[in-house]
């Protein structure tokens, strides 16, 4: 069965950076920030065993600097940090930079938005 990665990369990142991951976002999102929304958005796999999986990433902070910078350690963690993690349920391997974090627009003006999109290779455990 295939991993969700949605859910590998959340246990992932709360554990690496110390802030709320999550897919849908909370409906006070001001009095949590600062967060991260991680969301699959497309890919595809061999059939077998690999899976290709398009992934973004929307950092979310009181301010721009601050959006910013949870975006740039969140690329890090995982371009730089995951390929070749195993987790109980997936192995992640090559990791890509689609779209570098950059600023997003939101309708609400207490808190600034940045994004990125990610390719990443995985497979479930044998």
């Amino acid at each position: 069965m295939w991993p969700d990665i949605e859910v590998e990369l959340i246990a992932r990142l709360n554990a690496a950076l110390n802030v709320r991951h999550v897919t849908d976002l909370p409906a006070k999102l001001l009095e949590v920030l600062p967060v991260n929304q991680v969301q699959r958005i497309g890919g595809e796999d061999d059939g077998i065993r690999l899976d290709r999986a398009l992934v973004t990433v929307d950092s979310y902070a009181a301010d721009r600097a601050g959006a910013s910078l949870l975006a740039r350690r969140t690329r890090h963690e995982l371009v730089e940090r995951l390929p070749g993690v195993q987790t109980s349920r997936a192995v992640f391997g090559r990791v890509a930079t689609i779209s570098a974090p950059a600023w997003r627009p939101y309708e609400n003006p207490a808190l600034r938005r940045m994004g990125a999109t990610y390719e990443i290779y995985f497979h479930p455990v044998s």
